[in-house]
């Protein structure tokens, strides 16, 4: 990956497909594979914050952001508000579809598996925002989550609006 717009057009060049929107989405038809998946904005697409995150409770942690704190993470000139990555998983089962599939569960109050992301159900039109796919080999993945992440940041200055944590390609999480 080599300098990426961080535009719907960029990660299509870069090698993302689906761009589903969220309220749309056949989880059937992402595939079962290793890779990234972001959470790009539609053109135009202006916030409105949700007092209360639809997300389900993790660990007894309420989702739910503060106004201020949406506010302040959030980026005008962004449409990629999310970058993750979805691994093979302890057992080698997981993958885009499962990952995603959780994610959008997560949105729809269901407990999640991870935390990061939150701040997407926070945002009154998520069905509206679309989920793109790259697949990726599992031994890429930590480096190619940190060279994006370290891609939007050096652009934007800060990590896209729904990633609290940069990664880093060295991480052994």
């Amino acid at each position: 990956m080599g300098n990426v717009q961080f535009t719907r057009k960029g990660l299509k060049a870069d090698g993302f497909s689906g761009f589903r929107p969220i309220d749309d989405l056949d989880v059937m038809r992402i595939p079962q594979g290793n890779g990234l998946f972001a959470v790009v904005a539609p053109a135009g697409f202006h916030p409105r914050f949700l007092k209360r995150s639809t997300a389900g409770v993790f660990k007894k942690r309420n989702p739910t952001l503060t106004e201020p704190e949406l506010r302040a993470e959030w980026l005008e000139s962004a449409a990629v508000l999310y970058i993750g990555k979805a691994g093979p998983g302890s057992k080698g089962n997981r993958g885009l579809r499962r990952q995603i599939q959780e994610f959008v569960d997560f949105g729809q109050g269901k407990p999640p598996g991870h935390w990061d992301g939150r701040a997407i159900w926070q945002l009154a039109d998520a069905g509206r925002l679309a989920v793109a796919w790259k697949e990726l080999p599992a031994e890429q993945l930590n480096q190619a989550e940190a060279a994006y992440h370290a891609g939007f940041v050096a652009e934007f200055g800060r990590l896209p609006f729904a990633n609290l944590i940069q990664a880093r390609s060295n991480a052994a999480r």
